[in-house]
């Protein structure tokens, strides 16, 4: 399977507008004077789905896209692969512009560079795992004997080897999801689009498909736009994360600035019982290296979680610790007492447990 999509598969969102009603454009102009969504509505009979949003997705990352329900945040994720036509914007892929595609071209990239999985699974219940796991190809035209050696790679990658002769209401609801997530994977579409793809899922199924799609990105490096409105999923598994509220963006970044820096009170609220520990590495609050000699300090490579930090020292009875690159050279050092001190600035849910299987690096 190929496991190198190509490089330049970002996304870029401009100054993308949906207005729903018969006079959308025109509504436009209200907007940008001013006009609320529900101003809008009452006053003119328009639905703002989406106002002025400005997205830059890298090529080969996780955009988490969050929000409550009816902050816009499936209206835009449909304006990627255009099921949903703009009231005004730019979705640019890959330097293409996919608002301005031919209905031939429109159709192509559906084929061959997106692919999408859906909370509802969408699976087609008169076929058997197998075959709607090599839908995509067969919408590609490709040989039925590869489209049957791709489809049982990926089924067997996403631990469901063995079910393939099954029928989707032979499965559980984490298992059809497997099946929908091979699916999408099989077709080799450099984009995938995943609409609360593990929202309809059991808490600890989510989890279980959270960590197999976090094990998948490491080999498959996908530019991959995720929807949720689950805050610890945002946090988990987002490279960067946007968040929505009322078809407006409130504050996008990664989840150390999510946390750390909350754009409003409205974010402030969202984060204010994360457990900081789990999110912010210890480079986000290192200070610089100076070598002292005589002192012993724990030696941790950045991405380790203040959580983990906290652990070591405490195991090692040190009060100092040194960060170092991916080469293993030095670039900061911090103490027990800063990682502490930034650990408890907001309120934490839980006392952090030392010997469980949730200490980890807390960044993917």
């Amino acid at each position: 399977m190929d496991t190198n999509p190509p490089s330049d598969f970002g996304i870029e969102i401009s100054h993308l507008y949906k207005i729903f009603g018969y006079k959308s454009e025109a509504s436009i102009e209200r907007v940008k004077q001013g006009v609320s969504k529900t101003e809008l509505l009452s006053n003119h009979s328009h639905v703002l789905g989406l106002k002025d949003i400005n997205i830059s997705m890298p090529s080969g990352a996780i955009q988490v896209i969050m929000g409550l329900s009816g902050s816009g945040k499936s209206t835009l994720i449909r304006h990627i692969n255009r099921l949903i036509e703009p009231t005004a914007g730019e979705v640019i892929v890959g330097g293409v512009d996919v608002l301005k595609m031919s209905p031939r071209e429109l159709q192509h990239f559906r084929r061959h560079t997106i692919s999408m999985v859906f909370q509802k699974f969408a699976l087609l219940p008169n076929r058997t795992v197998l075959d709607n796991a090599v839908y995509g190809l067969e919408i590609q035209g490709q040989a039925r004997a590869k489209q049957v050696d791709v489809a049982m790679r990926w089924l067997e990658r996403v631990g469901l080897k063995g079910f393939e002769n099954c029928y989707p209401n032979q499965l559980s609801g984490g298992m059809q999801q497997r099946v929908g997530l091979a699916r999408a994977l099989a077709s080799d579409a450099p984009i995938l689009l995943m609409d609360e793809a593990f929202s309809a899922l059991d808490p600890l199924i989510r989890m279980d498909m959270q960590s197999v799609l976090l094990d998948l990105q490491k080999e498959i490096r996908k530019t991959i736009v995720f929807i949720t409105h689950d805050l610890d999923e945002a946090l988990r598994i987002g490279d960067r994360i946007a968040i929505l509220r009322d078809g407006e963006v409130v504050q996008q970044g990664t989840r150390q600035e999510i946390v750390m820096k909350p754009a409003d009170d409205y974010i402030a609220n969202f984060v204010k019982e994360v457990n900081r520990g789990r999110v912010i590495s210890v480079e986000a609050i290192m200070t610089a290296f100076v070598r002292v000699k005589g002192r012993a300090k724990l030696v941790v490579p950045v991405g380790t979680s203040l959580e983990l930090a906290v652990k070591l020292l405490m195991e090692a009875n040190l009060d100092e610790l040194v960060i170092t690159d991916r080469q293993g050279q030095p670039v900061g050092q911090l103490t027990l007492k800063s990682i502490i001190t930034t650990m408890v600035t907001s309120v934490i849910t839980e006392e952090p447990e030392l010997s469980d299987q949730r200490w980890g690096t807390g960044l993917h």
